[in-house]
């Protein structure tokens, strides 16, 4: 069956996240975009899994079932240590088969660091040995390099991170086959690395609140089963394994170079030009994934793999109704009208990905209908975030906005 997973999110245990991130709002909230498989973040958390122990039905297949939704045992840890000299800070994902196992894992962990602190706990373990921990409690686990390119937190991180896996999780590596793009990065952006062939290039939302679940998914045909889905990542099965979505990576906080509280934004050639030190305060700027891409890629801009999954970019709902009506996505008017829209097509990804031309603009007013058919089309104007700001999307133009406001046009 085919069916949309979105893996990475986190629970009101984490830090910086709604109160709202509870079972029950996740489940509304992935049934209305349409996720089908959810990750249920956060499971070192003591509380929350104590939730999730209390609300989901086990399914005795790995996964586990709430009000329609199916969930997937996942946390992040954030490994912060050195390592010949150099300070790292690597985000992780974790996958677990089933409770036992997760309570098995908790237990060990706790060892090394507080887990109650947070719902991303903060661990001193270098990658290589939480791996090597992970595996031998259960083989069947899987772990995940959470945004991959994130200049402070991950893998390849310009400001904390290696150069190569193998750097990071030394004899573990062959059992890594997954990497996470992140909300900055795009597939292609990682094609350009020859090194990254093997892995499975998964997407996710890292969602701190329920809106944002799903802005970047995975969408797969097979059987809804963690033995099957570790199976198709670890294979790459382009059969079943039929695509991501993607933010387009321009609006991630960390696409361009830069130094936000100067308010300075820069591409790689202007960073270079400038000897990487912004202009106003004279510290090193923030250097962002297409410079770090820039750096480790052994391939030119467009190349594509054969084995590689293909991915199609999208635009949330909420920002493409926002944008039509000319006001801020956190307008209330703009989540009541999303409320009001997407029944009306079942869910988010039918409008944004399958609906028809004609039943767009039968269902949705003229304008929103305008703006998801130039998202899939790809016409949208982006300023690229840097430094920890998003990203500003125009899917109208300046001139076409003005003639909104002229025109005095009414969408609801």
């Amino acid at each position: 069956m085919e069916f949309i997973a979105d893996f990475h999110l986190h629970s009101k245990y984490s830090r910086a996240t709604s109160k709202d991130m509870d079972v029950t709002h996740i489940a509304e909230w992935a049934k209305l975009k349409g996720v089908a498989l959810m990750g249920t973040g956060d499971f070192t958390h003591h509380l929350w899994l104590e939730e999730l122990k209390s609300k989901l039905e086990d399914l005795g297949n790995g996964l586990f079932k709430y009000q329609g939704v199916y969930f997937i045992l996942t946390a992040e840890i954030s490994s912060i240590y050195s390592k010949a000299g150099r300070g790292h800070r690597v985000h992780n994902l974790i996958f677990s088969p089933s409770m036992k196992t997760t309570d098995k894992i908790n237990a060990t962990l706790a060892r090394h660091g507080n887990l109650a602190s947070d719902g991303r706990p903060i661990l001193g373990l270098d990658c290589a040995e939480l791996a090597r921990i992970i595996f031998d409690i259960d083989e069947n686990c899987m772990i995940v390099p959470g945004h991959a390119w994130t200049p402070w937190f991950s893998v390849f991180g310009s400001m904390s991170g290696f150069n190569r896996i193998e750097d990071c999780f030394e004899k573990q590596t062959p059992k890594i086959f997954a990497l996470e793009t992140g909300l900055s990065s795009d597939p292609a952006m990682n094609w350009r690395l020859s090194a990254l062939d093997r892995f499975a290039l998964i997407s996710n939302s890292d969602s701190h609140s329920p809106s944002k679940i799903g802005r970047e998914a995975n969408v797969f045909d097979c059987d809804l089963d963690y033995k099957t889905i570790r199976e198709v990542l670890r294979t790459k099965d382009k059969k079943r394994f039929l695509y991501t979505i993607e933010f387009f990576p321009e609006e991630g906080k960390y696409h361009f170079d830069g130094h936000r509280l100067c308010g300075v934004r820069w591409s790689p050639k202007e960073t270079r030009a400038n000897s990487g030190r912004c202009p106003k305060c004279g510290k090193q700027v923030t250097v962002g994934v297409v410079n770090r891409v820039e750096q480790l890629a052994d391939r030119p801009e467009g190349f594509r793999p054969e084995n590689a999954i293909s991915y199609r970019s999208l635009i949330p709902l909420d920002e493409i109704i926002a944008d039509a009506k000319g006001v801020a996505k956190t307008s209330v008017s703009v989540e009541r009208d999303y409320r009001s829209l997407v029944p009306k097509l079942g869910t988010e990804f039918e409008i944004l990905l399958k609906a028809s031309k004609e039943e767009l603009q039968k269902n949705l007013p003229a304008r929103v209908a305008e703006g998801v058919l130039k998202v899939r089309q790809g016409k949208v104007e982006i300023k690229a975030g840097f430094d920890g700001e998003y990203g500003v999307i125009s899917i109208f133009s300046a001139e076409e906005q003005g003639q909104k406001a002229e025109q005095q046009l009414k969408l609801f």
